[in-house]
Formats: structure tokens, sequence, C-alpha cells
């Protein structure tokens, strides 16, 4: 036996049990400080105060905020030149989309400034009835002058059936025909898009992984990277080009996510708000983790991966299950995820740009919410298993973002329920002070103004996406609740309840208080300064929301009462 792979076999062993080990520790060390509830400071009968488990997550906001800063500064200073020598498969994934993104996102991706020899454009349509048919027409109105292949597949890599075929091929007697044992049209398939650079192909409906699916397969190893893209994303002319410098510059990078903004912020104040939390989440949280090059998820409408190892995990990628049941959702997530689990480090780099369209209907976000907190969490019991094989930055901070949204549950159920209105108010106040820190961070690092309204997020957080989280946990095996087409009203209301079920706790709970309040004696030295609290706490954060709700309506609202058709991006 060979010395060498059994002491790396060791090694991996080791690293992943002190890796554990680190995990418990992190893990120990918050819940300790929740649990005990040390104060560090505090005012006179114990009003006001701060406590260990407030310095922490205060420590873990500015090591994050520092990192963050840190890549950026590494981001600007590569100057090494795109080689253009790499051949790429650029794939869209369609389903039912509004026509108008549809083409800005086809002429984006004609405009992009990569070697057109270098580039093949394939684009699959989940559904192949004539509702469906819109999509191709554009595609090839759009690409007219590159030759298009469009092809119309009856099925789809998966629904292909044999024995139905071979039945159906049977002769009057009972003999088996000459029946088909693999599709016929999924060659032809393959053979258009070997021969032709730009390619629509549509498919019997799958879900948005059977879509991703049939470009990656379709391809094989004909390329050398293979880039994502949605049909409602707008792309910035050296999207491609900044995301190939990465690649190129560590073999060991395996994958590498850009900047994803928000096309439609002025709908609504919820694409707004996504607007500014697309960039926190983006800017500073991803570009935390690209330091330590472990990105947790490369988003869908830009990305970039290295096909070669795509190929590798490709059939494991697709049939992945979670508690027996086929996931159809979560496909980038779980793609960077395996990315992850052989090794390979995963990028994220602000000089690549693009646009995309986000749910401005209440509703369809908060149903888009919950399909994603699902595949937070299926993928964060995935991405435990190779923890060992990155940095400890990904170990950490799994167990802080796993755990934080459990922790605010509490804290919130247990002040409205056994807590004074003091201390009500003050958990209230301290959400928006947080908040508030975080967005002058980000016009900070940022340069624009704008971003001081990220504290409104808080609001849709704390009334909306919290309890949306556990309605996603108890119902993760459920497959069916998910976005709808931009083509079809949202007719799924369920996501509703939890929110229901939320308020009637917090409002039961804030009614007992008031009541079991009512009955002390308030002529106290202790009441009297509470009161003192009480009024001046009340005063600071009506306050707060009148005039964060009047720059709102004056400066956003009238400002941007015409929505621009044009979107200029500098990198």
């Amino acid at each position: 036996m060979e010395i060498k792979p059994l002491l790396r076999r060791l090694g991996t062993v080791v690293r992943a049990f002190f890796t554990f080990l680190f995990a418990l520790v992190v893990l120990g060390v918050v819940m300790w400080a929740y649990i005990s509830g040390i104060p560090i400071i505090s005012s006179p009968y114990g009003i006001i105060s701060f406590g260990f488990y407030g310095l922490l997550l205060s420590l873990h906001l500015m090591i994050q905020s520092i990192f963050a800063f840190v890549e950026h500064r590494r981001m600007r200073a590569r100057r090494k030149p795109c080689s253009y020598t790499k051949t790429i498969g650029f794939t869209i994934s369609a389903y039912q989309e509004d026509p108008v993104y549809l083409r800005e996102c086809l002429q984006s991706i004609r405009a992009l400034q990569y070697p057109a020899e270098l580039l093949r454009i394939i684009m699959v349509v989940d559904g192949n009835s004539e509702d469906d048919r819109y999509m191709m027409e554009m595609f090839r109105e759009v690409f007219a002058d590159q030759d298009p292949g469009c092809y119309v597949w009856l099925n789809n890599y998966h629904t292909w059936d044999t024995k139905a075929q071979q039945w159906q091929a049977a002769g009057p007697w009972g003999d088996v025909g000459m029946g088909f044992e693999e599709d016929p049209q999924r060659r032809e398939v393959e053979e258009l898009i070997s021969s032709k650079r730009c390619v629509c192909i549509m498919q019997k409906w799958g879900g948005k992984r059977e879509v991703m699916y049939t470009a990656f397969k379709a391809l094989g190893p004909s390329v050398d990277y293979i880039q994502v893209c949605d049909s409602d994303t707008k792309l910035d002319p050296l999207a491609t080009v900044e995301l190939v410098k990465v690649l190129e510059s560590n073999p060991k990078y395996g994958a590498v996510g850009g900047d994803v903004m928000i096309l439609n912020l002025k709908d609504s104040y919820i694409s707004f708000m996504s607007s500014l939390r697309y960039w926190m989440a983006f800017n500073i949280e991803r570009s935390c983790q690209s330091f330590f090059d472990c990105v947790s998820c490369i988003s869908g409408p830009l990305g970039l991966y290295r096909n070669d190892l795509l190929q590798q995990f490709l059939e494991d990628w697709y049939n992945q299950k979670f508690l027996g049941t086929h996931c159809t959702f979560g496909d980038d997530r779980h793609l960077t995820n395996r990315m992850l689990s052989i090794g390979y480090a995963t990028k994220y780099t602000a000089r690549s740009k693009c646009y995309t369209e986000t749910p401005a209907q209440f509703l369809r976000w908060l149903n888009q919410q919950t399909r994603w907190t699902k595949s937070y969490f299926r993928e964060w019991l995935y991405n435990a298993m190779w923890w060992h094989k990155h940095h400890l930055w990904m170990t950490y901070e799994s167990i802080v973002s796993g755990v934080f949204p459990f922790f605010v549950t509490a804290t919130i159920i247990r002040l409205f329920w056994t807590g004074t209105l003091w201390d009500v108010l003050w958990v209230l106040c301290c959400i928006q002070l947080i908040g508030l820190i975080k967005a002058a961070y980000a016009c900070i690092l940022r340069g624009k103004v704008v971003m001081v309204f990220m504290s409104l997020y808080s609001a849709l957080y704390m009334t909306s996406l919290l309890p949306a989280k556990y309605f996603a946990i108890i119902t993760m095996n459920k497959s069916s609740w998910g976005t709808s087409g931009r083509r079809k009203i949202v007719g799924n209301y369920i996501p509703l309840l939890p929110l229901s079920v939320w308020a009637a706790i917090l409002l039961s709970g804030l009614g007992y208080t008031i009541y079991r309040e009512s009955q002390l004696d308030w002529t106290t030295a202790a009441k009297q300064e509470e009161i003192k609290f009480l009024i001046f706490g009340a005063m600071a954060y009506v306050s707060y929301w009148l005039i964060m709700c009047l720059l709102y309506w004056v400066w956003f609202r009238r400002l941007c009462r015409k929505r621009s058709q044009s979107y200029k991006v500098s990198v």
C-alpha cells in the first residue's frame, strides 16, 4: 500500500474532525453568549444594557465589512488582461418571460465584448406549446444574421420512456417492433447545438434545472467555460470578459459570479428595497466570502463555471434528492455547492455587472423568498459536509448565519410576552440602529446616499421574511410552490399563513404585556426612570420612521416618477 494516499486520507479525516470541533466551539460560544445574557454596559436600574451577545454580533458585522472592503480593493487592483482564448457556452434559461425583458436580455448578449467565434449561445425554453413560441421567434429575430438554429423538442432528456415507445411500436400480434432505445430528437438537438453558434430549443416543461441540464449536457466537453444567465437579465458589455479574467487568474478557481443589480427598482417599494438588499448581499456578504474563496452561491443571472469540472458532477447535480424527493429548485446554490465539494474555490467580482428583474408585488416576492429559503437550509446541510475543504470562515459564517434567525425569533417572542414595554421598544430601536449603521457603511463603500434607505429593510425582514423562514423549513420537501412565470398572476396565497400566525403571536404578546404592566406600581423610582426612557425612545422611534418615510416619498417617488428605459453601467 502506498503511503501518500494513506497520509492524504488521514489528513482529510483530521482536518474534518478539527473543523467539526471548531463549528461546535463557535455554536457553543454564540449560544452561551445569547442564553447567559451577560451585560457589559448597563444603565441605572438596568433599563438599557449592552451584552456580550450584542458585542459578538457587532464584531461579526465589523469583520465582515473589513474583509469585503479589502476584497473590493483586490478587484480594482486586478490588471491582467483577458487572453481571449477560452471558448464559452453561454446558456439562457427561459420560462414564460416578459417579451420586453427577453428582448433586452438577447440584445445585451449580442453586445457582449467577447469574440463571437469563441462564444456559443444556447437558449432553452421551458415549455414547447404555442404559448411559448414567441420566445423562439424573438431569438430568431435578434440573431437573424447569425443563422440561428431553432428546434421544438417534444420531450426533454428525462421524459423519454423507452418501454412505452416499444409498446407503441409493437406489431398487430403483440411482437415488439423497432422501438427506439433513445429519443431520436435528442440526437438532432445535440447535433444542432454542436453545429450552430446560436441555438434556441423549446422542450417539454420540466423546471429550470431541466432546462439548465439540457444546455450543459448538449454542450458536453466542447467548451472551456459555461456561463449561466436568466432570460430577464440585462448584461453589461464587459460582464463576460471580467468573469473570464477571474477564472484565468487561478486554476483553483472553479466558478465566479458577478454583481447582480435590479432592473425594475422603480416599480414599487418591494423592488426598491430588493435593489438595496441585493447590493448588500453581493458587495458585502459575498465579497467577504470571496476574500476567503468560498462564495456560497453563484447567482443564476451571472455566473461562469469551468466546464470540465461541471461535467464531472452534472448527473449528481441533476439527480439531487432531499428526503427521497427530487430537488427542482435551488439549482444555482447546489451547483455552487458541488463545485465547493470537490475542493475548488468560488469567487465574486463586482467588475462584472448585470441587471435582472425582481418581483414588484408583495405576494410574488414572498413566494420567491420562501423558495430561496427552502434551498438555503437544504443546501446548508449539504455544504456542512465540505467545510473541512475550505477556509474556516465558511464554517464560522455558516454557523452564525444559520442560527441567527432562530435567536432573533426567540428574542422577539420572549420580550413581547415576558418583557416590559420598554424592552419591546428597546429591541425595536436596536433593530433600526443596527440597520442604520450598516446602511451608513454601505453609503461610504458605494458612494451613494440612497443606501441609507437600507435601514428600512428591517420592516420587511421582521414582519414577513422571518416568519416565512419557518414556513419554508416546514415545507422544505414541497417542490410545487415557487415563483410563477412573469406572464401569470401569482395565485399561491399559502405563504401568507405564517405571517398571520406571526402577527397573532406578537400582537397577543404585546396586549398581554400592556395588561401586565398596567397592574404594576409606576410610582417607584425605577418605573419613573423607565417612563422617561419610554417617552424619549418612542419619540426617537416614531421620528425615525416619519423622517425616513418622508425622505422615501419626496426623494425617491418624485425624482423617480419617470421610469428610465436605459441603464448605463460603468466598469
